[in-house]
């Protein structure tokens, strides 16, 4: 693949947040500049704003549209002309409105293929709520826009620790309806060609979760590790793909044993993400597996608790920057081998039209021999009729001089 700079679409988020400031954090270093151009979707005056409040000096520039965005550079688009009202650490409705705005203008521009991959700051899920949004967070929204009738799939991943979810944003009450055979299934299917085609993992091996307290105990707390989990993971083997378990959930991050896998399916979101976040510390990074896109961001919220501070740690941000980068050169690699393949040649075509159609013809004297030796070959030449005056006559033993 050309060793190319990399176009960064990055939403800006809840612009009550922490979004501008990691945003900022991370492009105060200009050894990131080598690696991609960034294009923000948001407000140039709300980054000013933020910019000035914690006392930053990264510069950047402002463009009317990402055609315009240049290397070297922090490049932000106004997606919208009006005045936004800033409350740092405050949940508001303006908050949200201007998150998606943002959002909607990246979807637009990713149709026109104006970036290559997308970063999102975090947004409240709650705020952002409109006639527009009826979604339970980025993942769906995205998929949504840009799918193309595919399923998505959340992975949180820190290095080789790599943790997908068969559901996302439910109710704990609703978990176990959502649990199936087909679903468990499908979202594995996608793990596993995320971990060949994102990650280049030649021969996956994915560790599958139970649902209840110590796999279920053989149906004595519960039965859908036996009824759901386990024909899961048989009919998995026989399509090929190494899936294992169901582990019990409680000790498997603890005692190490995600090491031995390179991915983890876990049922629902807590079950995966607490161990996760525990672990990936402030490097996390959450990627959406699955879509034309390549859709990263941090694994942290809006934080309003600290928005404003100057405390955030752009880390797990720059780790999705970085992420999205290897995932998108990754695919790339993977697929052009599979791009303009050569046409079948003659012996491979199983149509006996093709065959006949490129048949060298042969002269008719040769047809007879040809046919002969073929059928030596399979011992069953057939007896050719003899002139009379050719044929050998036989001696009477009898008949002695």
């Amino acid at each position: 693949m050309e060793d190319k700079l990399i176009r960064v679409a990055i939403t800006h988020g809840d612009t009550n947040g922490i979004g501008y400031e990691v945003i900022l954090k991370t492009f105060a270093d200009p050894e990131m500049f080598e690696l991609c151009i960034p294009i923000v979707y948001g407000s140039p005056k709300v980054a000013s704003y933020h910019k000035k409040l914690l006392g930053l000096q990264t510069n950047f520039s402002i463009i009317d549209k990402a055609e315009e965005a240049k290397p070297g550079r922090l490049n932000i688009i106004a997606t919208f002309p009006e005045e936004v009202k800033i409350e740092m650490g405050v949940s508001s409705k303006e908050a949200g409105e201007a998150a998606l705005k943002a959002l909607d203008r990246a979807m637009t521009d990713y149709r026109s293929d104006l970036y290559d991959v997308l970063v999102t700051a975090p947004i409240n899920k709650n705020n952002i709520q409109s006639n527009m949004f009826k979604f339970h967070g980025h993942t769906e929204y995205i998929e949504h826009c840009l799918g193309e009738g595919k399923q998505a799939l959340m992975i949180l991943m820190n290095g080789p620790l790599r943790v997908a979810l068969v559901t996302t944003h439910l109710p704990i009450k609703e978990v176990a309806q959502a649990i199936t055979k087909e679903g468990i299934v499908a979202k594995a299917k996608i793990l596993h060609e995320s971990l060949r085609r994102d990650f280049r993992v030649s021969c996956p091996r994915i560790a599958v979760l139970a649902l209840n307290p110590h796999a279920g105990d053989e149906g004595l707390i519960g039965t859908e590790e036996n009824d759901i989990i386990i024909p899961a993971i048989n009919e998995l083997e026989e399509a090929g793909i190494q899936a294992f378990g169901p582990y019990p959930a409680d000790g498997f991050f603890g005692s190490g044993a995600y090491t031995n896998f390179d991915a983890v399916l876990a049922m629902y979101h807590d079950q995966g993400l607490a161990p996760f976040k525990a672990l990936a510390v402030e490097e996390g990074v959450n990627f959406t597996a699955g879509l034309p896109v390549v859709r990263t961001s941090p694994d942290h919220g809006t934080a309003y608790d600290i928005a404003g501070l100057c405390q955030a740690d752009p880390t797990s941000f720059r780790h999705a920057i970085f992420s999205a980068i290897d995932i998108y050169r990754n695919r790339a690699n993977y697929d052009e081998p599979f791009e303009n393949p050569l046409p079948k040649l003659f012996h491979e075509k199983r149509d006996e039209g093709e065959k006949v159609r490129f048949a060298q013809p042969r002269p008719k004297d040769q047809f007879r021999r040809q046919d002969n030796i073929r059928d030596t070959r399979k011992g069953n030449v057939e007896k050719q009729e003899i002139p009379q005056e050719q044929q050998p006559v036989a001696e009477d033993p009898t008949d002695k001089e």
